[in-house]
């Protein structure tokens, strides 16, 4: 087949723009001509993406923050159908989450003739079950990365295709955390706390602070606790102000990025609900998942929940392996506390890590050749 594809991808936040990254890897090894352009970030730019808008244009949580938001976003769709219906038709759209946007946007295409592909399946299996006829109507293919979606899409009648994730991957079974104390600088031995926040705005807006003065605590009751904060570019600044103004001094470190270096070095992970808890779960690592919201949101977050957890490594463990603290409960002195109590468990953490293990096991595939081999047969009906 000819490799001079044309692929048009718009990926959400700093999630998406990391398995959009992975993705573009294959696909450069499989077309090495082709073109790939739409909404995107660092990631996907190092696979040659070009990237008309970047990804934290999309980057917002919370129904009431998406308001807020809603005529600048609107904007951004309504100028790129534009140009993926003129002169920059793609062979192919793939929409990478950020379901709200790539959906409708996906929808217009498909209806005049652009052939769709959604990766990442809409969790409608947790939350929004309405989502499913709009999925059916917007893409032509759905590749899932949890391996009891195919089944619930096929029941819909939407193709799909389990593509393992990227993710499970590029972690490696066993992390070395000697070796990436080392390259941060950490001592080999003593309590490391990863605190991971958010990547969005919003996220360290409502969670920054109840995650500093969480660390507070730990620190007075186990002073030689060393924290590590990875931080997106576009947050780094603000997060460097929250943890120098902490009181936490030299045992808190921000860093560019490097979450996966953060979670390979710790012990434990204070971290906000989303993609990055199924990161540090690939990690073998005991977390606290907390988040808090626009209260507004929360309540009709809430009411269209259909599962009992929130957090991904328990929604896919299916019982509450780690610790949920959400809205009200997060409070920095209970967030501190179930932090501390991974410390006093270690027959717990060892029942984690080999809920984690199996975990891990079944999510690795060969992500990216599972999915341009879908790819490709789409591009060929």
């Amino acid at each position: 087949m000819e490799d001079s594809q044309r692929f048009a991808l718009v990926a959400g936040e700093t999630s998406g723009d990391l398995l959009a990254g992975l993705l573009l890897r294959g696909m450069r090894e499989r077309w090495p001509s082709h073109r790939s352009y739409g909404i995107g970030g660092p990631r996907m730019a190092e696979q040659g993406f070009d990237a008309w808008w970047s990804s934290e244009r999309l980057a917002v949580r919370g129904y009431i923050e998406v308001l807020r938001h809603y005529r600048g976003i609107v904007a951004i769709r309504h100028q790129l159908r534009e140009r993926l219906l003129g002169a920059e038709r793609p062979d192919l759209f793939i929409g990478v989450d950020a379901p709200d946007f790539n959906l409708d946007l996906e929808a217009d295409l498909k209806a005049q003739g652009v052939r769709t592909v959604h990766f990442v399946c809409p969790s409608v299996w947790a939350w929004r079950p309405e989502r499913v006829a709009k999925i059916r109507r917007s893409a032509d293919h759905v590749l899932c990365i949890f391996p009891f979606e195919p089944a619930l899409l096929a029941q819909h009648g939407i193709a799909s295709t389990y593509v393992g994730h990227p993710l499970a991957e590029v972690i490696p079974l066993q992390p070395d955390k000697a070796a990436a104390r080392a390259a941060l600088g950490l001592p080999a031995d003593g309590d490391v706390v990863a605190l991971l926040p958010g990547s969005r705005n919003s996220e360290l807006q409502y969670l920054g602070q109840r995650f500093f003065d969480a660390a507070v605590r730990i620190l007075a009751t186990r002073p030689a606790t060393r924290f590590v904060v990875p931080a997106v570019p576009a947050l780094r600044e603000r997060m460097a102000a929250l943890a120098q103004a902490s009181g936490l001094g030299p045992s808190v470190q921000v860093l560019a990025g490097q979450s996966h270096t953060a979670l390979a070095a710790c012990d434990v992970t204070l971290i906000a609900s989303g993609t990055a808890t199924l990161e540090a779960a690939l990690f073998k690592r005991p977390m606290v998942i907390a988040y808090n919201m626009n209260a507004l949101s929360w309540q009709i977050m809430r009411r269209q929940q259909m599962q009992p957890w929130v957090g991904l490594p328990n929604i896919l463990c299916q019982d509450f392996v780690v610790p949920e603290l959400l809205q009200g409960a997060a409070t920095p002195k209970a967030l501190a506390q179930a932090v501390l109590d991974w410390f006093d468990a270690p027959e717990r953490i060892t029942a984690l890590q080999q809920r984690f293990e199996t975990l891990h096991h079944t999510l690795r595939r060969n992500t990216a050749q599972l999915a341009t081999d879908a790819i490709e047969k789409i591009l060929a009906a």
